[in-house]
Protein backbone atom coordinates (compact mmCIF):
# COMPACT_ATOMS: atom_id res chain seq x y z
CA UNK A 1 0.00 0.00 0.00
CA UNK A 2 1.33 3.40 -0.98
CA UNK A 3 2.26 5.64 1.91
CA UNK A 4 0.24 8.77 2.50
CA UNK A 5 -0.03 11.55 5.03
CA UNK A 6 -3.01 9.78 6.56
CA UNK A 7 -1.11 6.68 7.61
CA UNK A 8 -0.49 8.14 11.05
CA UNK A 9 -3.98 6.92 12.04
CA UNK A 10 -2.57 3.40 12.25
CA UNK A 11 -0.67 4.49 15.35
CA UNK A 12 -3.98 4.49 17.26
CA UNK A 13 -4.38 0.75 16.81
CA UNK A 14 -3.60 -1.31 19.89
CA UNK A 15 -1.21 -4.24 19.89
CA UNK A 16 -3.55 -6.98 21.13
CA UNK A 17 -1.29 -9.98 20.55
CA UNK A 18 -1.68 -12.71 23.13
CA UNK A 19 1.50 -13.72 25.00
CA UNK A 20 3.54 -16.57 23.46
CA UNK A 21 3.98 -20.03 24.99
CA UNK A 22 0.47 -19.97 26.40
CA UNK A 23 -2.51 -22.13 25.50
CA UNK A 24 -5.34 -20.08 24.02
CA UNK A 25 -9.01 -20.75 24.70
CA UNK A 26 -11.63 -18.95 22.64
CA UNK A 27 -15.09 -19.34 24.14
CA UNK A 28 -18.16 -18.32 22.18
CA UNK A 29 -21.60 -17.93 23.75
CA UNK A 30 -25.02 -17.51 22.19
CA UNK A 31 -26.49 -14.05 22.76
CA UNK A 32 -30.10 -13.96 24.03
CA UNK A 33 -30.48 -17.66 23.33
CA UNK A 34 -33.24 -17.97 25.92
CA UNK A 35 -35.40 -15.89 23.60
CA UNK A 36 -33.99 -17.58 20.49
CA UNK A 37 -34.77 -21.06 21.84
CA UNK A 38 -38.25 -19.96 22.86
CA UNK A 39 -39.04 -18.45 19.45
CA UNK A 40 -37.91 -21.64 17.72
CA UNK A 41 -39.64 -23.89 20.27
CA UNK A 42 -36.58 -25.87 21.35
CA UNK A 43 -37.41 -28.88 23.46
CA UNK A 44 -36.80 -28.34 27.18
CA UNK A 45 -34.56 -28.96 29.04
CA UNK A 46 -32.42 -30.24 26.15
CA UNK A 47 -33.04 -30.18 22.43
CA UNK A 48 -30.93 -32.88 20.79
CA UNK A 49 -31.20 -31.28 17.34
CA UNK A 50 -30.01 -27.92 18.66
CA UNK A 51 -27.07 -29.51 20.46
CA UNK A 52 -26.13 -31.55 17.38
CA UNK A 53 -26.28 -28.36 15.31
CA UNK A 54 -23.79 -26.74 17.70
CA UNK A 55 -21.56 -29.83 17.45
CA UNK A 56 -21.70 -29.75 13.66
CA UNK A 57 -20.70 -26.07 13.66
CA UNK A 58 -17.77 -26.88 15.96
CA UNK A 59 -16.79 -29.68 13.60
CA UNK A 60 -16.73 -27.18 10.72
CA UNK A 61 -14.52 -24.93 12.83
CA UNK A 62 -11.93 -27.68 13.14
CA UNK A 63 -12.14 -28.30 9.40
CA UNK A 64 -11.50 -24.64 8.67
CA UNK A 65 -9.05 -23.69 11.41
CA UNK A 66 -6.27 -26.31 11.78
CA UNK A 67 -4.80 -24.48 14.78
CA UNK A 68 -7.74 -25.64 16.92
CA UNK A 69 -6.64 -28.78 18.76
CA UNK A 70 -9.68 -29.47 20.91
CA UNK A 71 -13.22 -28.17 21.40
CA UNK A 72 -15.74 -28.59 24.19
CA UNK A 73 -19.34 -27.50 24.03
CA UNK A 74 -22.45 -27.38 26.16
CA UNK A 75 -25.81 -25.74 25.54
CA UNK A 76 -25.18 -22.56 23.49
CA UNK A 77 -21.47 -22.23 24.18
CA UNK A 78 -18.29 -23.76 22.75
CA UNK A 79 -14.67 -23.51 23.86
CA UNK A 80 -11.89 -23.89 21.29
CA UNK A 81 -8.36 -24.71 22.44
CA UNK A 82 -5.29 -23.62 20.47
CA UNK A 83 -1.89 -24.98 21.47
CA UNK A 84 0.77 -22.84 23.09
CA UNK A 85 2.80 -23.03 19.86
CA UNK A 86 0.07 -21.56 17.66
CA UNK A 87 1.04 -18.53 15.56
CA UNK A 88 -2.47 -18.11 14.15
CA UNK A 89 -2.86 -14.49 12.96
CA UNK A 90 0.20 -13.56 15.02
CA UNK A 91 -1.97 -14.44 18.07
CA UNK A 92 -3.92 -11.19 17.67
CA UNK A 93 -6.98 -11.33 19.92
CA UNK A 94 -9.28 -9.23 17.75
CA UNK A 95 -8.54 -11.29 14.64
CA UNK A 96 -8.90 -14.67 16.30
CA UNK A 97 -12.11 -13.89 18.19
CA UNK A 98 -13.81 -12.11 15.29
CA UNK A 99 -12.95 -14.91 12.87
CA UNK A 100 -14.16 -17.64 15.21
CA UNK A 101 -17.42 -15.88 16.07
CA UNK A 102 -18.25 -14.93 12.48
CA UNK A 103 -17.43 -18.35 11.05
CA UNK A 104 -19.36 -20.23 13.75
CA UNK A 105 -22.40 -17.98 13.28
CA UNK A 106 -22.31 -18.41 9.51
CA UNK A 107 -22.09 -22.19 9.91
CA UNK A 108 -25.05 -22.15 12.31
CA UNK A 109 -27.23 -20.36 9.76
CA UNK A 110 -26.11 -22.51 6.83
CA UNK A 111 -26.63 -25.78 8.72
CA UNK A 112 -29.98 -24.87 10.26
CA UNK A 113 -32.10 -26.75 7.70
CA UNK A 114 -29.99 -29.86 8.11
CA UNK A 115 -31.07 -30.19 11.74
CA UNK A 116 -34.43 -28.39 11.63
CA UNK A 117 -35.89 -29.29 8.22
CA UNK A 118 -39.41 -28.36 9.30
CA UNK A 119 -38.63 -25.10 11.08
CA UNK A 120 -37.91 -21.73 9.51
CA UNK A 121 -35.14 -19.63 11.00
CA UNK A 122 -37.27 -16.81 12.39
CA UNK A 123 -34.50 -14.79 14.00
CA UNK A 124 -30.79 -14.56 13.25
CA UNK A 125 -28.54 -16.21 15.84
CA UNK A 126 -25.51 -14.32 17.06
CA UNK A 127 -22.68 -15.08 19.44
CA UNK A 128 -20.14 -13.20 21.51
CA UNK A 129 -16.60 -14.38 22.11
CA UNK A 130 -13.54 -13.94 24.28
CA UNK A 131 -9.97 -15.22 24.24
CA UNK A 132 -8.05 -16.18 27.37
CA UNK A 133 -4.49 -17.46 27.76
CA UNK A 134 -3.56 -20.31 30.10
CA UNK A 135 0.10 -21.11 30.89
CA UNK A 136 -0.04 -24.87 31.44
CA UNK A 137 -1.86 -27.97 30.22
CA UNK A 138 -3.05 -28.54 33.80
CA UNK A 139 -4.81 -25.17 33.76
CA UNK A 140 -6.45 -26.09 30.45
CA UNK A 141 -7.66 -29.30 32.09
CA UNK A 142 -9.05 -27.32 35.02
CA UNK A 143 -10.73 -24.86 32.66
CA UNK A 144 -12.45 -27.68 30.76
CA UNK A 145 -13.35 -29.41 34.02
CA UNK A 146 -14.94 -26.15 35.21
CA UNK A 147 -17.08 -25.95 32.08
CA UNK A 148 -18.04 -29.63 32.42
CA UNK A 149 -19.01 -29.27 36.08
CA UNK A 150 -21.08 -26.23 35.11
CA UNK A 151 -22.75 -28.37 32.45
CA UNK A 152 -23.74 -30.99 35.03
CA UNK A 153 -25.02 -28.47 37.59
CA UNK A 154 -27.09 -26.58 35.04
CA UNK A 155 -28.45 -29.71 33.39
CA UNK A 156 -29.51 -31.27 36.68
CA UNK A 157 -31.29 -28.08 37.75
CA UNK A 158 -32.92 -27.52 34.35
CA UNK A 159 -34.10 -31.13 34.12
CA UNK A 160 -35.84 -30.79 37.49
CA UNK A 161 -37.17 -27.34 36.67
CA UNK A 162 -38.75 -28.25 33.34
CA UNK A 163 -40.21 -31.51 34.65
CA UNK A 164 -41.92 -29.52 37.39
CA UNK A 165 -43.23 -27.01 34.85
CA UNK A 166 -44.46 -29.78 32.56
CA UNK A 167 -46.24 -31.35 35.53
CA UNK A 168 -48.35 -28.21 35.98
CA UNK A 169 -46.34 -25.84 38.16
CA UNK A 170 -45.63 -22.29 37.13
CA UNK A 171 -42.02 -21.31 36.52
CA UNK A 172 -42.04 -19.33 39.76
CA UNK A 173 -43.40 -22.32 41.69
CA UNK A 174 -40.75 -24.57 40.15
CA UNK A 175 -38.01 -22.16 41.20
CA UNK A 176 -39.31 -22.13 44.77
CA UNK A 177 -39.45 -25.95 44.86
CA UNK A 178 -35.80 -26.16 43.85
CA UNK A 179 -34.52 -23.32 46.01
CA UNK A 180 -31.82 -24.60 48.38
CA UNK A 181 -31.95 -28.21 47.14
CA UNK A 182 -28.77 -30.26 46.86
CA UNK A 183 -27.76 -32.62 44.05
CA UNK A 184 -28.96 -35.72 45.95
CA UNK A 185 -32.36 -34.14 46.56
CA UNK A 186 -32.73 -33.26 42.89
CA UNK A 187 -31.90 -36.82 41.86
CA UNK A 188 -34.46 -38.15 44.32
CA UNK A 189 -37.07 -35.72 43.05
CA UNK A 190 -36.51 -36.80 39.45
CA UNK A 191 -36.75 -40.49 40.34
CA UNK A 192 -39.60 -40.40 42.87
CA UNK A 193 -41.83 -37.87 41.13
CA UNK A 194 -41.07 -38.47 37.47
CA UNK A 195 -39.45 -41.90 37.26
CA UNK A 196 -36.25 -40.44 35.79
CA UNK A 197 -32.87 -41.92 36.68
CA UNK A 198 -30.52 -38.99 36.16
CA UNK A 199 -27.56 -41.30 35.55
CA UNK A 200 -29.40 -42.82 32.58
CA UNK A 201 -29.81 -39.52 30.74
CA UNK A 202 -27.75 -39.07 27.53
CA UNK A 203 -24.09 -38.32 28.21
CA UNK A 204 -24.24 -35.30 25.91
CA UNK A 205 -26.80 -33.68 28.22
CA UNK A 206 -24.84 -34.39 31.41
CA UNK A 207 -21.22 -33.98 30.31
CA UNK A 208 -21.25 -31.90 27.13
CA UNK A 209 -19.60 -32.67 23.80
CA UNK A 210 -15.99 -32.92 22.63
CA UNK A 211 -14.90 -32.38 19.05
CA UNK A 212 -11.49 -33.66 18.05
CA UNK A 213 -9.47 -35.10 15.20
CA UNK A 214 -9.49 -38.87 15.31
CA UNK A 215 -5.94 -39.94 14.53
CA UNK A 216 -4.17 -43.23 15.11
CA UNK A 217 -0.68 -43.37 16.55
CA UNK A 218 1.68 -46.10 15.39
CA UNK A 219 3.26 -48.09 18.22
CA UNK A 220 6.24 -49.90 16.72
CA UNK A 221 6.76 -52.16 19.76
CA UNK A 222 3.40 -53.86 19.34
CA UNK A 223 3.31 -53.43 15.57
CA UNK A 224 -0.28 -52.28 15.53
CA UNK A 225 -2.39 -49.15 15.36
CA UNK A 226 -4.27 -48.24 18.50
CA UNK A 227 -6.75 -45.37 18.99
CA UNK A 228 -5.57 -43.23 21.88
CA UNK A 229 -8.99 -41.62 22.24
CA UNK A 230 -11.26 -44.64 22.40
CA UNK A 231 -13.25 -43.09 25.25
CA UNK A 232 -13.63 -39.78 23.36
CA UNK A 233 -14.71 -41.10 20.00
CA UNK A 234 -17.43 -39.27 18.09
CA UNK A 235 -20.90 -39.31 19.62
CA UNK A 236 -19.79 -40.99 22.85
CA UNK A 237 -19.36 -37.59 24.52
CA UNK A 238 -16.88 -38.48 27.25
CA UNK A 239 -18.58 -41.78 27.92
CA UNK A 240 -15.87 -43.17 30.15
CA UNK A 241 -13.95 -40.24 31.59
CA UNK A 242 -14.18 -36.75 32.98
CA UNK A 243 -12.17 -33.77 31.81
CA UNK A 244 -10.86 -33.27 35.36
CA UNK A 245 -8.91 -36.53 35.11
CA UNK A 246 -5.14 -36.15 35.52
CA UNK A 247 -4.71 -38.97 33.04
CA UNK A 248 -6.56 -36.84 30.50
CA UNK A 249 -4.07 -33.98 31.03
CA UNK A 250 -0.93 -36.12 31.09
CA UNK A 251 -1.75 -38.12 27.96
CA UNK A 252 -4.27 -36.26 25.84
CA UNK A 253 -3.09 -32.65 25.72
CA UNK A 254 0.60 -33.36 25.02
CA UNK A 255 -0.50 -35.81 22.34
CA UNK A 256 -2.72 -33.17 20.73
CA UNK A 257 0.08 -30.63 20.72
CA UNK A 258 2.78 -32.95 19.41
CA UNK A 259 0.85 -34.91 16.82
CA UNK A 260 -1.90 -32.42 15.90
CA UNK A 261 -4.30 -35.28 16.49
CA UNK A 262 -7.66 -33.54 16.58
CA UNK A 263 -10.35 -34.14 13.95
CA UNK A 264 -14.00 -33.35 13.41
CA UNK A 265 -16.90 -35.44 14.66
CA UNK A 266 -17.58 -38.18 12.12
CA UNK A 267 -20.77 -40.09 11.55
Amino acid sequence: MAKSKYEYVKEFELDDRLPPSNWIVVRIDGCHFHRFSSIHEFEKPNDSSALCLMNSCASSMLDHFPDIVFAYGVSDEYSFVLSEKSKFYQRRTSKIVSLFVSYFTSAYVMKWREFFPNKDLKELPYFDGRAVCYPKAKVIRDYLAWRQVDCHINNQYNTCFWMLVKSGKTEREAQLCLKGTQAKEKNEMLFNQFGINYDKLPEMFKKGSCVFRNKYLWFSKVNTQLPLFRHLHAKSYLKESRLSSKKWTNITLPFLCKFNSILKISS
